[in-house]
């Protein structure tokens, strides 16, 4: 950059600033934008305005997304009453004075009160995804699971860090300091870097990984670059190697054609083999070697020291046969060039079946377009240009233009045009969803059939779909603790195998040819010593001890990220394996957590309770509906909407208030004048206050435990409108196949005790299973008590009145249309909002530990098998020997062994997925009347 650009782009960021400080509100934030927009397009990324200067809140739809991320400074905003959960009234709000009570309409505030807090993080500062307490390395170098022990071993030794988690997979480190280390300013970035060069030092190649979310995604496909590139080198060394092992066949096969043609006879020569088996181990096995013996001298032994230990011994002992004819040793150069050979197969497909079990995440980054179309030098009255932008380098506040059947590059908000959007990669809903200006779009959702204007609000690595595949990875670095065995077994692994290698060398050398029947082998001891003891040291296999966990975690949390499950690492899945006792809370949980009309009754229905109104002047229910639906289409409260939704799906003409008569009291009711009428919906006290003067002071019957409203007409009572939550259709079938598989079920909730067992038994909870009227804190005393009699406890919940008792279960589990704080402290994110998922992710956790015990016990089992067989175990008994090739084709078998098994991992849970979904009937659970027949009149059971 230019020293003019630079001093124009400085003087355009100071004055920015300043103006900002001056322009707080919105639109002066917008005019700022639009006219600093012409340095955007003339310059793209290099004079960005920053995302800190344009404060836009996270739409709802992204809000999940950004509480699983804790992230500082937070603040904390209300959010308007149509958001909040909607909870029936205890004891089905008899009198009608539950309906409108504690600042909310249809709500006794026991379970909803804290539900209308919103996180919302602050994009000033950000900070690590996983926690702002750990630091992240990326660390290369690391071939098998004794390197990935090594560097575990490496971090903890110093005296900075409490412990550490490494993942041998994902080429990720995850470091816990101990308290004292965050006492110095940037302690981060000072610790990270020390550790990064100590482990570099080490022989591990280390970074510190960049917390800023802008950089993740630029990480994350360097990273697959490197791998890929990596793959490629491997195939280049492997076709040398191979082709070097295809001439070494057809010398040992030359005696067969010698006497058609002489000259082949030279492929046959021990000069010939000595010259291929030395360019082996100098061409495709070089660096092989050298890492190896450099990890060897730094004390670190890893599988390349092994293999490079077996390459060499084999050379020279050959080497030695060649020169020294008198020793009567045996020359067979054609087993470091066959083991070489074999062990860069190995690697080459463990390459590819690594970048296999990454598909997943790979392909929820494609999902994100690459370029977008940035709307410049627009103004309020004139379109602008349109210049075409990397999606990186977008920015909160830009404008972008986004055609049919594109991919919207960022998370955002629709300002003009309409257009349907799919957004089942995003969701999982199968049907375009309906996008209009005000409504949210997600970026990686594809734009159908009409061209829209929105504006950016997370742009890059911020977007929902960038939080999921960081969410993903991280946990894919969390070790799961069936892992820490194999751990601790590779860490001593190499020396192990040195160890037996040394005395399988002593044992045939002195006393292993006395035992030897003298058909069986007439050689030199020597030479039977060194060829056997080659052989068990490239058998063993550690990495398949490293890879058995971090390859199934991997696959299994990738696959669940692609079906909706957010898992947070492979502890959390072990966990949930042996989960024994599920907890739901109730509304938002097991109910949709809004309400819905189920009854209207009028004076004539009730009979004797009102006696002043004659049958006469009495409305019709529709007519009843109506009226309040007119007065209810000025509130945004979650009883009103559920008012104006039932007369829209009866029909009901649109009912008109008066303008400058709509007056709305919160907690009370509303009232306006329809039809020269006055309408007042709400409590008893309201309408009364506003005129109705009707002997109503008997008790009026409850119905089936729901809430309800009363609506006077000008002095007489119209009649009561009954509303309840409305259950979720798939919890009665979930509670239902939980209890199926032995697993208890409880239900809390903050309602009184007739609405939660009225609730419980729709959906299939016994009433000695549910505890009613608790508190936050009760919830989080009641987890405890469940765990002190050994029960594995997951918890459901939905918000911040749930975060507690989330926190304390062993397993939190937060739907995807909760609020921050419950999936912050969660451990599972069921994203596509349905309690299905619950399943899902249990089978999931089943079959991934399953698929990590089958790899450790494939992985323990041919260790102890094949070093005893390599050692010569069934030599004397039947003349059964491992050359060191051959031992080598085992070793990456192993290898290949575990990350195929894993990969099956998505054929078995598709095949149970399918299973479970399909046991499940598509029934949904009505709570009450017959006003869920959406098209006809109303209808009362009186």
């Amino acid at each position: 950059m230019d020293s003019a650009f630079s001093v124009t782009t400085t003087a355009h960021m100071a004055l920015f600033r300043a103006l900002h400080r001056h322009f707080t509100g919105a639109p002066q934030r917008a005019f700022l934008r639009r006219n600093f927009k012409c340095v955007a397009a003339s310059y793209h990324n290099c004079c960005r305005i920053p995302s800190s200067f344009a404060s836009a809140p996270s739409p709802p739809l992204f809000g999940t997304f950004r509480g699983l991320l804790p992230r500082t400074p937070c603040r904390l905003r209300c959010v308007s009453s149509s958001a909040a959960p909607f909870v029936s009234s205890a004891g089905g709000g008899n009198d009608g004075s539950g309906a409108r009570n504690g600042g909310g309409r249809g709500g006794s505030g026991g379970e909803s009160g804290d539900a209308n807090l919103k996180l919302v993080g602050d994009t000033s500062q950000e900070l690590s995804a996983l926690s702002p307490d750990v630091i992240i390395l990326d660390v290369s170098g690391m071939v098998c699971g004794g390197c990935a022990a090594t560097v575990k071993r490496i971090l903890e030794s110093r005296p900075e860090v409490s412990s550490a988690s490494v993942n041998l997979t994902t080429e990720t480190a995850i470091v816990w300091p101990v308290s004292e280390a965050k006492n110095t300013p940037n302690w981060q970035k000072q610790l990270g870097e020390a550790l990064a060069e100590h482990l570099t030092s080490c022989g591990y190649n280390s970074s510190l990984r960049d917390s800023a979310r802008d950089s993740f995604l630029q990480i994350f496909e360097k990273k697959m670059e490197e791998r890929h590139r990596q793959l490629r080198e491997s195939g280049r060394e492997l076709a040398v190697s191979w082709a070097l092992c295809a001439v070494c066949l057809v010398g040992h096969l030359s005696h067969f054609f010698a006497a058609k043609a002489p000259w082949i006879h030279a492929f046959h020569s021990v000069g010939f083999h000595l010259s291929l088996s030395l360019f082996t181990l100098l061409g495709p096995g070089r660096q092989l070697i050298i890492d190896g013996l450099k990890s060897l001298l730094k004390r670190a032994p890893n599988m390349n020291t092994l293999v490079g230990l077996g390459a060499l011994s084999s050379f020279t002992v050959s080497s030695f046969a060649t020169l020294l004819p008198n020793l009567g040793w045996k020359a067979f150069f054609e087993e470091p060039i066959m083991l070489i050979a074999f062990v860069l197969l190995g690697r080459n497909l463990e390459q590819r079946a690594k970048i296999k079990a990454t598909s997943d995440m790979t392909g929820l980054l494609s999902l994100l377009p690459s370029k977008a179309r940035l709307l410049v030098n627009h103004g309020e009255t004139e379109l602008g240009s349109v210049v075409e932008v990397p999606s990186d380098s977008l920015s909160v506040g830009d404008q972008i233009i986004v055609l049919p059947g594109d991919r919207i590059p960022a998370d955002g908000v629709v300002r003009a045009g309409r257009s349907t959007v799919d957004e089942s990669s995003f969701t999982g809903e199968p049907l375009p969803v309906t996008k209009v200006p005000g409504s949210e779009v997600a970026a990686g959702s594809i734009n159908l059939n009409g061209t829209l204007t929105m504006e950016v609000q997370r742009p890059g690595g911020e977007t929902a779909m960038a939080d999921i595949v960081r969410l993903v990875e991280e946990a894919q670095s969390r070790e799961a603790p069936v892992q820490r065995l194999a751990d601790k077994v590779a860490g001593h692994f190499t020396y192990g195998v040195m160890v037996v290698s040394a005395a399988t060398f002593t044992f045939w050398t002195l006393y292993g040819t006395h035992v030897l029947p003298a058909a069986l082998y007439q050689g030199s001891a020597v030479s039977l010593a060194l060829q056997l003891a080659c052989s068990v040291l490239v058998v063993a296999c550690p990495c398949a001890l490293g890879l058995a966990t971090p390859t199934a975690v991997l696959v299994g949390t990738s696959l669940g990220a692609k079906k909706g499950l957010l898992l947070r690492g492979g502890n959390i899945l072990e966990k949930f394996a042996m989960v024994n006792t599920v907890v739901f809370d109730k509304t938002g949980t097991l109910t949709v957590g809004r309400p819905v009309v189920t009854n209207i009754i009028t004076p004539t229905c009730i009979g004797h309770a009102i006696s002043s109104q004659t049958k006469e002047n009495a409305l019709s229910d529709v007519e009843v509906l109506r009226l309040a639906a007119g007065v209810e289409s000025n509130s945004v409260h979650p009883v009103g909407k559920a008012i104006v939704d039932a007369a829209q799906a009866a029909n009901c003409h649109n009912a008109k208030v008066t303008d400058g008569t709509f007056l709305e009291e919160p907690g009370s009711g509303a009232v306006a004048t329809i039809d020269n009428k006055k309408v007042s919906v709400g409590t008893l006290e309201w309408i009364t206050r506003h005129g109705v003067v009707d002997s109503i002071h008997q008790k009026v019957e409850k119905c089936n435990n729901q809430s309800f409203v009363y609506v006077g007409v000008n002095d007489t009572l119209a009649g009561l409108i009954y509303f309840e939550d409305e259950i979720r259709e798939d919890a009665r079938d979930v509670v239902s196949t939980l209890s199926k598989q032995n697993i208890s079920v409880y239900m809390l909730s903050g309602d009184k005790r007739n609405a939660a067992e009225h609730v419980a038994s729709l959906v299939g909870i016994p009433k000695e299973k549910v505890l009613s009227g608790v508190k936050p804190d009760e919830k989080k005393k009641f987890i405890n008590e469940l765990k002190k009699d050994k029960n594995i406890v997951a918890m459901v919940g939905d918000g911040i009145n749930d975060a507690a008792a989330l926190a304390s279960s062993h397993i939190g589990i937060a739907l995807g249309g909760g609020v921050g704080a419950a999936g912050e402290v969660s451990s599972i994110v069921l994203m596509r909002n349905q309690l299905s998922q619950l399943l899902d992710g249990l089978e999931l956790s089943r079959l991934t530990m399953n698929t990590v015990k089958q790899n450790l016990w494939w992985a323990f089992i041919y260790n102890i098998v094949g070093i005893p067989i390599a050692a010569g175990v069934l030599f004397p008994i039947n003349g059964t020997m491992l050359t060191p090739s051959i031992a080598g084709a085992l070793m990456g078998l192993s290898s290949i062994g575990v990350m195929t098994n894993s990969l099956l991992l998505r054929f078995k849970f598709s095949s149970k997925q399918k299973q479970i979904h399909g046991m499940l009937p598509k029934t949904k659970v009505h709570a009450h009347s017959d006003l869920a027949q959406q098209n006809q009149n109303i209808k009362h059971p009186y």
